[in-house]
């Protein structure tokens, strides 16, 4: 942790809020000390996160300017090196050993590490991401919904250092049938990030799936108008000329169980083609 002329901010620091406590004879003056971990940004400005009740970083980021960070906030070396730092790389240690189960297929194992993990820190992104992936191997959907919604309220998660895993997680939240959350989760990174034309044909591809074809259409055509040469979204648009489905029938299809339509039938029959065939692979998308 350091602070000088030419080198950059980082470590934990910590802020004073004095307050008082009652009213008359019984007013008490109380003195809060926060910790928080401290990084200085490229533009000169600093990223304060609040230490949760396991010292580590956890929860809301706020941007303030270099002048505010040096008149408000103290300098805490010995606590950064003997209490935060040890807990930090214990936290990623415990998260590395769960993604090393998960990815040998040990299910329980990377469980309990992903488990333990967020029991230091709730919100960190990596092992919420690793939980929810081991219960979607599992087939486990009900936990992986309260996992979903977690991770879809954390803006954490659509960070750039998370892509590989936001991928991943999309993609199983479709293959397990969880089409509502998936739709709700790539909406939430489509207003958080630039356009992206595999984002937009993942979204094209869980409204198929959904049976409602309008959405579908349009996105496929905001793939398109992002990059007129995406060999996939053609594809796929080609696709929904072939069964009927072009931009002049684009009826919605809300309700399997509903009276059918020569479109209805053919994209029900289409998109069980379609899961077998897997005419149109998943995309990856970059944030």
């Amino acid at each position: 942790m350091s602070i000088g002329q030419n080198v950059m901010i980082q470590g934990v620091f910590s802020t004073v809020q004095n307050a008082s406590v009652g009213t008359g004879t019984t007013t008490k003056r109380t003195t809060q000390k926060m910790f928080w971990y401290v990084t200085e940004l490229a533009d000169k400005t600093v990223e304060v996160q609040p230490l949760n009740e396991n010292d580590v970083p956890s929860g809301m980021k706020t941007i303030v300017t270099v002048e505010v960070f040096l008149n408000n906030y103290e300098p805490e070396p010995e606590h950064y090196l003997e209490v935060v730092l040890p807990r930090m790389k214990e936290l990623d240690l415990t998260v590395a050993r769960g993604e090393l189960h998960r990815d040998r297929s040990e299910h329980y194992s990377a469980e309990y590490e992903f488990s333990s993990a967020i029991e230091i820190d709730e919100h960190n992104v990596r092992a919420n991401f690793g939980l929810g992936l081991t219960y979607l191997a599992r087939g486990e959907t009900d936990r992986a919904s309260d996992i979903f919604k977690r991770l879809v309220v954390l803006d954490s998660t659509f960070e750039p250092q998370h892509k590989h895993l936001f991928n991943e997680f999309g993609i199983s939240l479709r293959k397990n049938g969880m089409l509502g959350q998936a739709l709700d989760y790539y909406h939430k990174a489509e207003k958080m990030s630039k356009p992206d034309e595999n984002l937009c044909l993942n979204i094209a591809r869980a409204y198929f799936e959904k049976g409602k074809v309008q959405e579908c259409l349009e996105y496929v055509q905001k793939s398109l108008q992002i990059n007129p040469r995406h060999e996939e979204a053609g594809r796929f648009l080609k696709y929904m000329e072939d069964i009927g489905c072009g931009e002049d029938d684009v009826i919605m299809v809300e309700d399997a169980a509903a009276p059918t339509a020569p479109v209805k039938a053919k994209v029900k029959s289409a998109t069980k083609e379609k899961k077998k065939s897997d005419v149109v692979v998943d995309m990856k998308f970059n944030f």
